[in-house]
């Protein structure tokens, strides 16, 4: 969980800079001037306790106005919001046991800084022309934007790919599952797949947040093509779990998704977190799904309804194999119902053998 909250505050110190805000134009402006500069976002009691010299302004925000401030050496000190600049020339002074791998003098105190104060440091560098972010323990160099919108233009093809295969996975598995011949192997491979497609996206995620504006077309394809990824996946969770009542399908899927790549080319450790035993035999066992993620392609049918069908007949085959009238004896279900959903899991049959054949 450590690695997660560390991916969502980079990606929220990526949007904060990102192209398209004012304080990215800021630090561009400064950027192509050449000056360098040392900004800090926040004066929190422990900004202002390492903090020295320097003089209140207390002016409104403007990319233009942060442009001409870093002209001056020091410090410039936003509000946290980055509406306010507060200070000018200040001196920052950071404990200096604070390890650094920082060679230069602004980097070294943008990141010892930044360590101590948990606030926002930016260094933009005068010789080299890059810009460092530091927050904490993390420390980020933004890259050239072309170079950045070329790997997120790979990675949607990446992901197109890896969505493809998924849905050729999960059709395999809803036939095996209309014939009830599914073994574990199916199953994890489904989640194997449904995972790897969130690990693209997720990637994808950190380059558009990079890229702010300009990433807004690969943020479009990539909404379009994760549409129901993931609650395909804790659907698939959800019928085959053997630990449901200990842990929901959304912790075994963070659990699964934390792991690292090779050992999610392990099928046998996907059972295990499903709550199997862990040999590569178990690849083998036969199970029955408990119906939740084909029910939930029958339209305008409620998830109470679903519960209470997956708790009277305990798998799908029983559900496929239940007459209109076992169905209509089910609380919430009369024989209107019964007879739709009869008739939805028909359809779903015939269009799943059809992408079959054309898949």
């Amino acid at each position: 969980m450590k690695e997660e909250k560390h991916e969502d505050k980079l990606l929220k110190v990526l949007r904060t800079i990102a192209p398209g805000t004012l304080l990215r134009e800021g630090l561009d402006n400064i950027l192509r001037a050449q000056t360098g500069g040392l900004i800090v976002l926040g004066d929190t009691p422990e900004v202002m306790k390492i903090t020295e010299g320097g003089f209140y302004v207390n002016a409104d925000y403007t990319p233009a106005n942060l442009y001409e401030l870093a002209k001056m050496d020091g410090a410039i000190i936003l509000s946290s919001d980055a509406k306010k600049i507060l200070m000018v020339n200040a001196q920052l002074v950071p404990d200096q046991n604070i390890p650094s791998s920082e060679t230069g003098i602004r980097h070294r105190s943008a990141e010892r800084a930044a360590k101590q104060t948990d606030t926002m440091v930016i260094a933009i560098s005068q010789r080299r022309g890059v810009i460092t972010i530091c927050k904490g323990n993390l420390k980020y160099v933004l890259s050239v934007l072309a170079v950045i919108l070329a790997k997120a233009n790979q990675a949607i093809q990446t992901l197109e790919k890896y969505r493809s295969v998924m849905n050729k996975v999960l059709v395999g598995l809803s036939i095996l599952e209309f014939e009830d011949a599914v073994t574990l192997y199916d199953v994890a491979k489904a989640i194997q797949r449904t995972d790897m497609v969130l690990r693209v996206a997720k990637e994808i995620e950190r380059y558009t947040s990079e890229l702010g504006v300009e990433g807004r077309l690969i943020t479009m394809q990539m909404e379009e093509l994760m549409v129901n990824v993931k609650e395909q996946g804790l659907l698939v969770i959800q019928d085959y779990a053997t630990v449901t009542g200990d842990k929901s399908p959304l912790s075994i899927l963070g659990v699964i998704g934390s792991w690292p790549a090779e050992d999610l080319l392990d099928l046998s450790l996907i059972t295990r977190a499903l709550g199997y035993p862990g040999s590569t035999s178990i690849l083998d066992q036969h199970v029955s799904p408990r119906g939740y993620r084909f029910l939930e392609k029958i339209p305008r049918l409620p998830l109470p309804v679903i519960d209470n069908l997956v708790k009277t007949f305990g798998t799908l085959n029983k559900v496929l194999k239940a007459s209109i009238e076992e169905l209509d004896d089910v609380e919430g279900i009369g024989e209107v119902r019964a007879r739709s959903i009869k008739e939805g899991l028909r359809r779903y049959h015939e269009q799943l053998l059809q992408q079959e054949r054309h898949g």
